[in-house]
């Protein structure tokens, strides 16, 4: 099972990590900025992602840690269609416990399979005790998720298929989606997006 630290919002993970380390990547979909503090990975963002916010008032270093080091293996893998097992690493994303909750749902969704916001919402209505929960909550905590590709929120779509949401572009989901062999014609743009490309390849 994968290790998730549960942080609040500015709680460190050990009180003697003050840096942290911050390194590039570079995959198919561009230029990937790496943050890790102490032995877990705290921040995975794609290119047209802000981790500026994230970031602010943090004492930071461009140097590569373990865990950045794993963290480069891990996406190594994950682009050469190697599936890696989320075991490797340790994933401390910082978020309230709502955000916290979500994400650990997100991890649970299988390499090459979807789900939709409704789905995950009566998930966690289920598990607060809760009669319903809303779609648009769900997706605002999705939408926050500071570690792209390896806590999955690619893999949640809308109502009937449709592609929304997704901080680093929908043309980035659609294509991580399709490098997992999902069925993306049978996904649907927003109108002002047009049609799907067909040059899908990483």
């Amino acid at each position: 099972m994968v290790v998730l630290v549960v942080l609040e919002s500015k709680e460190k993970i050990w009180s003697n990590y003050k840096m942290i380390h911050l390194s590039e990547y570079n995959s198919p979909l561009g230029d990937i900025l790496l943050a890790a503090e102490g032995e877990a990975l705290i921040g995975l963002w794609l290119r047209g992602q802000h981790p500026d916010k994230f970031l602010i008032d943090e004492k930071t270093i461009f140097k590569e840690s373990e865990a950045i080091k794993k963290t480069k293996w891990w996406l190594d893998c994950y682009f050469t269609h190697q599936k890696p097992d989320l075991k490797e690493l340790i994933l401390a994303p910082r978020g309230t416990r709502f955000r916290q909750m979500v994400w650990k749902l997100l991890l649970k969704i299988p390499y090459g399979q979807i789900t939709t916001y409704g789905e995950l919402a009566k998930e966690v209505a289920y598990s607060l005790n809760k009669p319903k929960m809303s779609a648009q909550a769900i997706g605002g905590a999705v939408g926050q998720n500071p570690i792209s590709i390896i806590i999955p929120c690619h893999r949640v779509v809308g109502y009937n298929g449709n592609l929304t949401g997704y901080a680093g572009c929908l043309p980035l989901k659609i294509k991580l989606l399709a490098h997992e062999g999902v069925s993306v014609e049978k996904l649907h743009l927003p109108k002002n997006y047009g049609k799907i490309s067909k040059n899908l390849e990483l």
